[in-house]
């Protein structure tokens, strides 16, 4: 399994990107599947997750990302809105969830077992 990533790049504040994922075998098999990003010097933070068909974003995503997938074409997606510059970080998507799923919590990095390459997002003021 090797998701493979796309999109992200820069853009101004309060501009809008999308990133996308491509997973092998197809998504419907895949219950859990999340976004992270991470800037220099910190761990890999996450920022939208979906569970079976049940949505989760970390507070500072909520109203601005959204997660998506493609079952058909086994695709992850993250439409990016109003971005700030903090948003700016190496974003990853993420597959195969061990253990059991947090009641309120993000999902913890060490717990998915596939990650794509990464993928640059930068915004400026």
């Amino acid at each position: 399994v090797q998701p493979a990533q796309s999109g992200g790049g820069s853009v101004q504040a309060g501009g809008s990107l999308q990133l996308s994922c491509e997973v092998s075998p197809p998504t419907a098999g895949i219950p859990v599947m999340a976004w992270f990003r991470q800037t220099p010097g910190k761990g890999r933070e996450a920022v939208a997750a979906v569970y079976i068909d049940s949505e989760r974003y970390t507070e500072s995503a909520k109203g601005r990302f959204y997660i998506s997938r493609d079952k058909i074409r086994n695709g992850l997606y993250l439409q990016m809105n109003s971005l700030k510059p903090e948003d700016t970080a190496t974003y990853y998507c993420a597959a195969y969830y061990s253990g059991t799923w947090p009641e309120e919590d993000m999902p913890p990095s060490y717990r998915f077992r596939y990650w794509g390459q990464g993928t640059q997002v930068t915004v400026s003021s």
